[in-house]
């Protein structure tokens, strides 16, 4: 149920977002502690299941009460989740890191990008150009890439937009970096001196007359990861990303929000900010309920296949080339998926997948059919008409413990999964967390058909540190060993590694040639989650995530259609009888671990926690 207490939460007049436009001097800590007082991320009470899967008419229609949806109606399985979510605000109401009255909203969804990660930059890169007053860019790992250099080159591109109009830009960048200072204050401003260094290489101060930057790092002590990866322009257009600020071999995920939702994520930006606001944010006063900031984005995005279209020059640092909107943009990307001269279609994928590829491979999957090519950037717009849509987060918690489970993000995934009839589509880098597998096995009893997709060898070493849940490989023999053979359920459950769009079978992760670090699960073909939320102990327990729940067929629809689309993972990831992906021989794939056991597990964990620390996996 629920409770009146957050019923009125959820009613009040006043978030984070309205009390700083108000009195811009405040710090959105201070309007924090006015509005919710304080609470301690992650020390919750622990509620029984009986409570925890209650599911009746007034609860739903409760949930109804407390969002704001506008012209659009939430089905009963969305409005169930949300309801669910909402039961982690009793204790501390800033348990979805965004202010009550805006956790429930509506909105569009012009685009999605399901592609490597410079192709979700580039799109990042482009909205920043075109800001007209601000811009807020969070992230976790940052380091020098072609994903870095695109967000400098775009802050100097609008540098100069902005002096030849005679604007003024306020620009917020956030990532995670742990450090001795993090212990006295989790937020920490950081100097141009210091940004502008070699290990983060935003412009300095002088370079960007136009632009007003201020760069702070997030990181609570031990484990409370920055893993929130979203931007926010002129508060009329977000993006929820996958990805961090690097370079790598994943293939990821972004989807670009337009509409009142964006009010929600710019609250949520807000509240991550916590610290004083110099200057103060142009867009307070203008609310994307009130249509915020003109901007050129044009709505009528379409998706076009590769084959039909005419050369353009990609947009590269140092070579930049800036679209106008998302049309432009879907052009320009999907002529580089274009054949080439000489080139089949397959070899058109593997020069793209090859690009962030330090050793590249060549490609072993058959030919591409014509109308098959990758689209990484798709149409999701529909009819233009919004669709209900919720933020189901969790705050960084960083205690070395498992206390900070009762979160929206977390309490969403169950109650979908929970109340799933049909079906359930999960894709993410490792799926190892506790909680998960039981609510799996229960899904399958019910007769759901249960898929999901993960990565081979994602952070094997990181996985096996005591506590972190295990590696793939493991969570998938222990799943299917505990399915009685033959059984309806076994013949239910479907598991896949991650194939690149131009192989034939999963490479282990530590070869960096093909990975992929998407975050998505679909209930039933109509209600998703997209965001920054692994399945994993991390994710679950401890990082600052941010995800956006969804409740549309068709957006579904296209998400499931595209996914299958730029991979192989259907076609050729399942794996064999015992839960490990086997070749024609019956050989695990190469880099496979197995099973270390516990001594050796120990060892290779150790080595797992210096590459975590050191911020080159898991994340």
């Amino acid at each position: 149920m629920v409770s009146q207490h957050v019923y009125d939460l959820c009613q009040a007049k006043e978030t984070v977002s309205s009390v700083l436009a108000t009195d811009p001097s405040q710090t959105p800590g201070n309007a924090i502690k006015k509005l919710y007082g304080h609470h301690e991320h992650g020390l919750h009470r622990q509620i029984s299941a009986k409570e925890d899967t209650e599911k009746s008419e007034d609860a739903i229609e409760a949930a109804l009460q407390c969002g704001r949806w506008g012209p659009t109606t939430p089905s009963p399985l969305f409005l169930q989740a949300f309801a669910d979510s909402l039961q982690c605000l009793n204790e501390d109401p800033m348990a979805g890191v965004v202010s009550p009255p805006l956790m429930g909203s509506h909105g569009t969804m012009p685009l999605t990008v399901i592609a490597p990660l410079a192709d979700v930059m580039r799109h990042c890169s482009n909205l920043i150009v075109r800001a007209e007053k601000e811009v807020f860019f969070i992230t976790c790992s940052w380091a020098p890439s072609v994903a870095q250099a695109l967000i400098k080159d775009s802050l100097i591109e609008l540098s100069k937009r902005a002096g030849k109009t005679g604007r003024r830009v306020v620009a917020k960048i956030m990532y995670d970096k742990p450090g001795p200072c993090n212990a006295i204050n989790p937020h920490q401003f950081v100097k141009p001196k210091s940004y502008t260094s070699k290990t983060i290489d935003l412009p300095p101060p002088e370079e960007i007359p136009n632009v007003d930057l201020e760069v702070v790092s997030l990181h609570r002590i031990f484990l409370g990861t920055l893993h929130a990866k979203f931007c926010v322009v002129d508060r009329k257009i977000a993006a929820v990303m996958s990805n961090n600020t690097e370079d790598n071999d994943n293939l990821e995920m972004m989807v670009h929000v337009e509409g009142p939702i964006v009010d929600s994520i710019y609250d949520t930006a807000l509240i991550t900010w916590q610290n004083a606001l110099h200057p103060e944010l142009p867009s307070l006063q203008t609310p994307a309920t009130e249509g915020g900031f003109n901007t050129s984005a044009d709505n009528s995005t379409t998706t076009i296949q590769a084959d039909n279209e005419q050369p353009l020059p990609e947009h590269f640092p140092n070579r930049p080339h800036y679209d106008d909107d998302i049309e432009g943009e879907v052009r320009r990307m999907q002529s580089c998926y274009a054949l080439k001269e000489g080139e089949s279609r397959l070899q058109a994928a593997n020069r793209q997948l090859n690009l962030a590829v330090e050793h590249p491979i060549e490609p072993t999957g058959p030919e591409i059919d014509a109308g098959d090519e990758m689209t990484p950037y798709i149409s999701t717009i529909g009819d233009g008409k919004p669709v209900p849509m919720a933020l189901v987060s969790r705050p960084p918690y960083g205690a070395v413990d498992s206390k900070s489970v009762h979160v929206p993000q977390n309490e969403a995934w169950l109650s979908l999964i929970r109340n799933a009839k049909h079906n359930i589509f999960i894709q993410t880098p490792d799926l190892n967390a506790a909680p998960l597998i039981p609510v799996l096995k229960e899904a399958l009893k019910r007769g759901v058909e249960v898929t999901y997709y993960v990565c081979f060898g994602y952070n094997d070493p990181g996985e096996m540190i005591p506590g972190q849940g295990g590696t793939n490989d493991q969570i998938a023999q222990n799943l299917v060993s505990s399915l009685t053979k033959d059984s309806p359920e076994r013949k239910l459950l479907h598991i896949y590694n991650y194939v690149g769009k131009d192989q034939d079978n999963p490479i282990h992760h530590s070869f960096k040639a093909r990975s992929c670090h998407i975050k998505l699960l679909i209930v039933d073909g109509s209600v998703g989650i997209q965001g920054s939320g692994n399945q994993d102990t991390q994710s679950w327990f401890h990082s600052q995530e941010i995800n956006l729940m969804v409740d549309s067929v068709e957006i579904c629809q296209k998400w499931r259609e595209c996914i299958d689309r730029n991979q192989n993972t259907k076609r050729f990831g399942k794996v064999a009888e015992d839960g490990i992906w086997r070749d024609a021989e019956g050989k695990p794939g190469k880099g496979y671990m197995g099973n270390p056991g516990t001594v050796m597990g120990l060892v290779k964990g150790v080595y797992g926690m210096i590459m975590k620390m050191k911020g080159t996996g898991g994340f």
